[in-house]
């Protein structure tokens, strides 16, 4: 919901109890050039470019084999359960590792720098 009385302002709220803070337009486009914004965004990009390349790659590699090396994705393992199966299985494995990694990440690194950087634009703000 914007604030009429302020043209150009724009709602900041943490969660349902807390109060909402107002930011202009142009409060944020200052705020895209501030050096720990700059910072966080280095970070979180620093993490979230290799992993997306790395998950993509090992993605692109499972659907490259299935698709040429049938033969090597069709290696009986134990019984009716093949590499190809296991290789599949390991991407949701991955995909949770990755997820797990990332909400550490986050919780330990990116939120408190995240944190920072919001109650210095809402100090601003008042």
């Amino acid at each position: 919901m914007a604030d009429t009385s302020r043209p150009g302002a724009e709602s900041v709220a943490h969660g349902p109890d807390e109060p909402t803070t107002r930011v202009s337009g142009q409060q944020f486009l200052e705020m895209s050039t501030d050096p720990e914004f700059l910072a966080l965004r280095k970070k979180l990009f620093g993490f979230l470019l290799p992993m997306s390349v790395a998950f993509l790659s090992w993605y692109l590699l499972y659907v490259l084999l299935g698709v040429f090396a049938h033969d090597f994705m069709s290696t009986p393992v134990l019984g009716n359960i093949n590499l190809g199966l296991i290789l599949g299985l390991l991407q949701f494995v991955t995909t949770f590792l990755i997820t797990g990694i990332y909400v550490k990440f986050a919780g330990g690194t990116i939120d408190p720098m995240a944190a920072k950087v919001r109650d210095r634009l809402e100090s601003e703000a008042k």
